[in-house]
């Protein structure tokens, strides 16, 4: 009967002891359960590539031949103009100079390379002029357009009477003497992916018994533009 009563109490315990592990295993389950279906926390991450700006002369200025020959002694005028399509990708556009490779006289008789026409105005003259204003002497001098009036740099806008002012681009109008020193003629504010056109237009006027005389000669200037793109 004791052995009886003892392995009885034994069973009795064990299957309490047993039923205790069932309930607390489908409590534990059912806590976790949840966490199982719906997974663990997500794991972000990112993926850089960096992009780097870059600029071209997609066409590139051509040589000018002004539109006429002109009289040395009766004078005359003559225009010439080149074109240049700059494309540029830099988030911040870019800028572009100019700049002339002789000081005081930029176009020089290629014969008689001491006989010049000189720079309109004066080359160190701050902002261009509204109209070309004529002198005793032959000069030279050239402005600026472009296909997005937005780019043209403020020197060569004008308000309708005066230049660096307003924000028109007129023809004939604003006109700049050459300069060795770089002068900037477009700053452009945005990419130009697919490029963009800035057109030069020159000019040579000679008045009628220049002073100082001019030579027969081929007269010739060397210009260079510069690009670079904004930071």
């Amino acid at each position: 009967m004791k052995s009886t009563f003892i392995l009885t109490e034994v069973s009795k315990h064990g299957a309490i002891i047993a039923t205790t592990i069932v309930v607390l295993c489908a409590i534990m389950f059912a806590i976790c359960e949840p966490a199982l279906s719906f997974g663990q926390t997500p794991s972000t991450f990112t993926i850089t590539q960096q992009i780097t700006d870059e600029i071209s002369f997609t066409v590139p200025a051509t040589n000018v031949t002004m539109v006429s020959p002109i009289q040395g002694i009766s004078g005359g005028n003559a225009t010439g103009t080149t074109q240049t399509v700059v494309r540029s990708n830099a988030i911040n556009g870019y800028n572009m100079t100019i700049a002339f490779s002789t000081s005081t006289s930029a176009m020089r008789g290629l014969v008689s390379s001491s006989t010049s026409i000189r720079d309109y105005g004066t080359s160190t003259a701050a902002f261009p002029t509204f109209l070309f204003n004529s002198s005793t002497s032959a000069q030279f001098g050239y402005n600026v357009s472009a296909s997005t009036t937005a780019d043209i740099t403020l020197p060569f806008l004008n308000n309708g009477t005066t230049c660096n002012a307003g924000a028109a681009s007129t023809a004939d109008r604003c006109w700049k003497g050459p300069a060795t020193t770089t002068y900037q003629i477009i700053n452009r504010t945005v990419s130009a992916g697919g490029g963009a056109t800035t057109t030069i237009k020159f000019v040579v006027n000679v008045p009628s018994n220049p002073s100082p005389a001019l030579v027969q000669d081929f007269y010739q200037a060397t210009a260079t533009l510069t690009a670079t793109n904004n930071p």
